[in-house]
């Protein structure tokens, strides 16, 4: 079993970290889960510090559909029941271009880069090294506020501007 303290520590000297270039030992689950909210709990305990969630997150890597957590000297595995980050605020830049906000601080610009996505039938941010950050229901209904219809040479449905690009947001049904 692997202590989270040891974890903790291990990992505090790294900020992004080359993740990719990392191969270390595969050493066993560890009890930690992201729920359906994108809360991080730890033997069903939330996780209330936003440091240490922020520190999990950097070196959270996907392989093979699971999810873990790497440093130099391991790899633990841990469950996601949705997917592994959120969508929590969003901003419309004076240059049209609409920023996001996940639930562990990271920022990035709605565009083909990190586009906006529907999976699974619910709206998805494309982020950081592939993965889809949900779009909370909150964010999701102020930008059907915000969208507009499907123009003359796009599909039917509603679409979220982000300065000159347009991203598919669903059918008007």
């Amino acid at each position: 079993m692997v202590d989270i303290a040891r974890l903790q520590d291990s990992l505090s000297d790294y900020k992004r970290p080359p993740l990719e270039r990392w191969d270390p030992p595969f050493c066993g689950d560890i009890d930690i889960r992201i729920n359906h909210n994108g809360e991080w709990l730890y033997q069903d305990s939330v996780i209330s510090r936003a440091a240490l969630v922020r520190l999990f997150a950097s070196v959270l890597w996907r392989q093979d559909g699971e999810y873990f957590l790497i440093t130099p000297a391991e790899k633990v595995r841990i469950q996601v029941d949705d997917l592994p980050f959120m969508i929590t605020q969003w901003k419309r830049l004076d240059n049209g271009q609409i920023q996001v906000t996940t639930n562990t601080d990271e920022h990035y610009i709605v565009s083909a880069q990190y586009p906006c996505l529907i999976e699974q039938n619910l709206p998805t941010v494309k982020i950081r090294d592939g993965f889809l950050a949900r779009v909370h229901r909150n964010v999701y209904y102020q930008w059907v506020v915000e969208a507009e219809p499907a123009t003359h040479d796009e599909a039917d449905g509603i679409y979220l501007s982000s300065g000159n690009e347009r991203f598919w947001l669903g059918s008007m049904v």
